[in-house]
């Protein structure tokens, strides 16, 4: 294949340019990707140094897994879209209640277990799930997909307001505090289960909804939409990391954005495997930890469609077993390396249709910069000390992005000569809206079902499924999205 016919998935991109458009990428994530580490750590009670090991090992993991997601590991691993991969908060309610059974470094060891033992479970799974691509015609990935941006808006939302309405309050483990705020913030933008963090007391948030705040978000905003509109070439490709600079300048400038982190923090770590002592292997939490396993992998499924969709490249069954069997090497990796299970990243799903540029390589270069701050704890606390603020203006228009992806996929579905087309797409996304304006409608049920429940993306795309089963019966196979995928293994 001669160079000229290269996909710009493919497409090599210059040094300087991949390294600005990876570190947009970071900059996007990096708050969901820090969350985890925070919210189980402060639930097994381990002090900052521990808990600031878990934070490096989560890092480094991140890149390296992007790493594999995104170049490709021989045949059998890497999805080879741009991908970033981060730690799942799909995992967190029962690594939580792991934690409250068994706190300390016994219950780390034992949680490490339960991943190491999912990881290997999913990547023996991923063929399996694989074969449910044939399920995803148009009008279920549309859906899927238009789901995945509107549960991100309110991630957008979260972060320009300035964090949650309530904090924990500052009652606990010295030096902890920033910590536990950090990871209720983190937790609420993302979606997150709620979670109990033991007996901290929680305050309102006093720089919740401030004008302040507002202001600066929206001034991201317009800075984007300005490079976005007036910008050319590689200025209008970075739109989104010139815009998150110069609300940092402004938020230095008036005093709401601080680096005293960056100077405590030290020049190098290494992440070191098993930090904690050798795993355990409880049957039990093995089994509860794959049942969140293939809660990731139907999730991953709509976000390898999204980026398909986006790309413009065709997503077989056997790029789609690769990119789920990376999802249990990474987790499996994650359990080795002291940290959780991994998934691919909504968030950075919108940044590729906001930018347009459509390489893997860029994420490549976001991995590279990943393990970077894993290692370099001191440039992890310099991207850490951007507001969420100052993200906010940039995630509304990233996830309102991904949403008008999946509207673009359903405006191809027919609705005129198949009504039932509107229930499914109807009822599916009712169903996916459900944990967003109703977020404890599941109090009154069984504990265990929570993975299955607060997740708005996986009830949409059960129901989705169902409903076209229902309605078309297994028309899935014939789909356009396969089809042009055999079309391109043909060629």
């Amino acid at each position: 294949m001669n160079e000229s016919a290269t996909h710009p998935v493919d497409e090599r991109l210059p040094l300087p340019r991949l390294a600005a458009l990876g570190l947009q990428h970071v900059l996007v994530m990096y708050a969901g990707a820090i969350a985890v580490p925070l919210i189980v750590g402060r639930a097994l009670g381990l002090g900052p140094e521990q808990i600031t090991l878990l934070i490096s090992a989560d890092l480094f993991c991140c890149g390296l897994v992007s790493l594999i997601q995104s170049l490709g590991a021989g045949r059998w691993f890497g999805v080879r879209l741009p991908v970033m991969m981060g730690v799942t908060f799909a995992a967190v309610g029962p690594m939580v209640a792991m934690a409250g059974a068994q706190g300390g470094v016994d219950g780390a060891r034992a949680i490490f277990g339960a991943i190491i033992g999912a990881g290997i479970v999913a990547m023996l799974l991923a063929p399996l799930m694989s074969r449910l691509l044939r399920f995803f015609p148009p009008v279920v990935t549309g859906s899927i997909i238009a789901i995945i941006g509107i549960s991100l808006m309110r991630v957008g939302v979260g972060w320009a307001l300035g964090g949650p309405a309530f904090l924990a309050q500052r009652t606990d483990v010295p030096g902890l505090v920033a910590m536990v705020d950090a990871a209720k913030a983190a937790a609420a933008a993302a979606s997150a289960p709620a979670l109990s963090l033991g007996p901290v007391p929680m305050v309102d948030n006093p720089g919740y909804g401030a004008l302040g705040h507002l202001a600066l978000a929206g001034f991201v905003l317009a800075v984007i939409l300005l490079l976005v509109r007036y910008g050319r070439g590689f200025v209008a490709n970075i739109a989104v990391l010139l815009g998150i600079v110069a609300g940092c300048v402004v938020a230095a400038g008036l005093g709401q954005m601080s680096f005293a982190k960056v100077g405590q923090a030290r020049w190098f770590e290494f992440v070191t495997p098993f930090a904690f002592g050798m795993p355990t292997f409880e049957p039990v939490a093995i089994v509860t930890m794959s049942l969140v396993m293939i809660v990731v992998m139907i999730e991953s499924t709509g976000m390898f469609l999204a980026l398909s969709e986006m790309t413009g490249k065709p997503l077989a069954r056997d790029d789609l077993s690769r990119g789920l069997r990376t999802d249990g090497l990474g987790t499996l990796i994650g359990g080795v390396f002291n940290t959780f299970p991994y998934t691919s990243f909504s968030q950075n799903v919108g940044l590729v249709g906001v930018t347009g540029v459509k390489s893997r390589f860029v994420c490549v270069a976001a991995g590279v910069i990943m393990i970077g701050l894993g290692l370099v704890p001191k440039m992890g606390a310099l991207v850490e000390a951007v507001p969420q603020f100052v993200l906010g203006g940039a995630g509304l228009v990233m996830f309102g992005m991904v949403a008008a992806t999946g509207i673009r996929v359903l405006a191809g579905v027919d609705f005129k000569g198949n009504r039932h087309n509107l229930y499914i797409v109807a009822i599916s996304l009712g169903a996916g809206l459900i944990p967003l304006v109703a977020p404890r409608w599941n109090q009154q049920m069984p504990n265990a079902l929570a993975p299955l429940l607060e997740s708005g993306i996986l009830l949409t795309s059960i129901a989705a499924v169902l409903l076209n089963l229902y309605f078309n019966g297994a028309r899935g196979d014939t789909t356009a999205a396969v089809e042009a995928a055999k079309t391109a293994q043909a060629h």
